[in-house]
């Protein structure tokens, strides 16, 4: 089967390959959906917000102070969405290092929402900078150093979307019917693979450490000298979750574009997914325990903030592990979903404690973001799967790829 954008991409007209491009952007399906009904007005909102953000200052949107400088557009969009965005790297490995050809059909769209998840929240990071221009600094050394934490993580990511664009690359050759460049692109996915994993396991822990320099700041409870392990062992269960519920959305919004041998495999890829799930967890937990004993802060447990520990660890991290075992040893669906949602709760849950809620915590004025900070929060996410839908509804990323791209692998 050729691709329908081989037809026009194979013109050596230049002008029929940009009225081919003009033409894919015009939009496909029903424009009233619930979707669109709810996130357009956000959307156009959190643009005005944008703008009055940057003309007027940060302080004109945010409740953020020079006490308080990183609220819920580092601790949510970047630090929990990266956590979310770790399904990529984890699957990879899985797939082309492990050779576990049973993931492969849901590759490249966790590749895709991994990178658009490092371009948006890489991009959300603009928003809370005081002085957006100087975004340039920790990636220079400038004012750092070539020793400084911020600086490893600021090229980790560049260097990190970098690769995940290589690994997404062939499909973008398929939609544009590139056969030469194809080939190409496809021949590099091994090292950008095993590129993309070493920076993705050193930034995902490369943000803990960010926080290693925030002890007094920091609840005890939730600071530890391993934050930066535990970033990365939880971004392992965080990622997959999102895998699963990601997948689930994708199945019925997208049914038309998967093969039926897809569909059948999918119930057996979730049940996979969970098992990894269920083991990440319980290390997790595991390690979550040795750093508790180890801080011996048994005493803070009968307090408020003890109290939300507490929930965090029992209610989002054990019981959503043993559902995972459960419904791994009896295959149950179903069960693999809730223990999924729970997850992407707890990781949500824990890096705002780390980064907003137990950060100051015993500050005589809180930090507490303003409307304004959560519509802009919204509109990054609405935009995000709003791109994310345009590229799944053109591209080969859930339905086969052209005959011609098989054959010249």
């Amino acid at each position: 089967m050729t691709s329908p954008a081989y037809a026009i991409a194979k013109d050596n007209d230049g002008r029929s390959i940009w009225r081919f491009l003009i033409s894919e952007l015009r939009p496909k399906g029903k424009w009233l959906t619930p979707f669109n009904i709810i996130s357009i007005p956000i959307i156009l909102l959190g643009l005005g917000l944008i703008v009055i953000r940057f003309a007027q200052g940060i302080g004109s949107v945010t409740n953020l102070t020079q006490e308080t400088p990183w609220g819920i557009w580092i601790g949510f969009d970047v630090v929990t969405g990266v956590a979310f965005a770790g399904g990529a790297y984890v699957l990879t490995f899985m797939v082309y290092i492990l050779k576990m050809n049973k993931y492969h059909s849901i590759v490249r769209i966790t590749v895709l929402n991994g990178f658009l998840a490092y371009v948006f929240y890489a991009g959300a990071l603009l928003l809370d900078l005081g002085r957006p221009w100087n975004v340039i600094n920790p990636i220079i050394g400038n004012s750092f150093g070539t020793s400084s934490v911020l600086f490893l993580v600021a090229w980790h990511f560049m260097l990190y979307m970098l690769a995940e664009l290589i690994e997404f690359s062939p499909a973008i050759a398929e939609w544009l019917g590139a056969r030469r460049a194809h080939k190409v692109l496809s021949g590099m996915t091994i090292a950008a693979v095993i590129f993309g994993i070493t920076l993705s396991t050193l930034h995902q822990s490369g943000l803990g450490a960010l926080y290693l320099m925030a002890k007094d700041k920091i609840h005890p409870l939730w600071y530890s000298e391993f934050i930066p392990v535990l970033f990365l062992v939880s971004s392992i269960f965080a990622g997959l979750s999102m895998v699963i519920f990601e997948g689930t959305i994708s199945h019925k919004v997208f049914s038309d574009q998967i093969s039926k041998e897809n569909h059948q495999a999918g119930k057996g890829i979730l049940h996979g997914l969970s098992k990894i799930c269920a083991g990440a967890m319980f290390a997790y937990f595991f390690l979550q325990l040795l750093v508790f004993i180890h801080g011996k802060n048994w005493n803070l447990l009968n307090t408020p903030m003890g109290y939300w520990f507490l929930l965090e660890m029992i209610g989002f991290v054990l019981i959503p592990m043993l559902l995972f075992f459960y419904s791994y040893r009896t295959n149950n669906i179903f069960m693999i979903r809730l223990a999924a949602i729970l997850t992407m709760l707890g990781i949500i849950l824990n890096r705002l404690n780390v980064t907003v809620i137990g950060f100051r915590w015993d500050a005589a004025i809180h930090y507490i973001p303003t409307w304004m900070e959560i519509v802009v929060t919204l509109a990054v996410i609405f935009t995000e799967i709003w791109i994310f839908r345009w590229i799944i509804n053109r591209m080969p990323v859930l339905r086969e790829s052209p005959k011609w791209a098989n054959e010249l692998k």
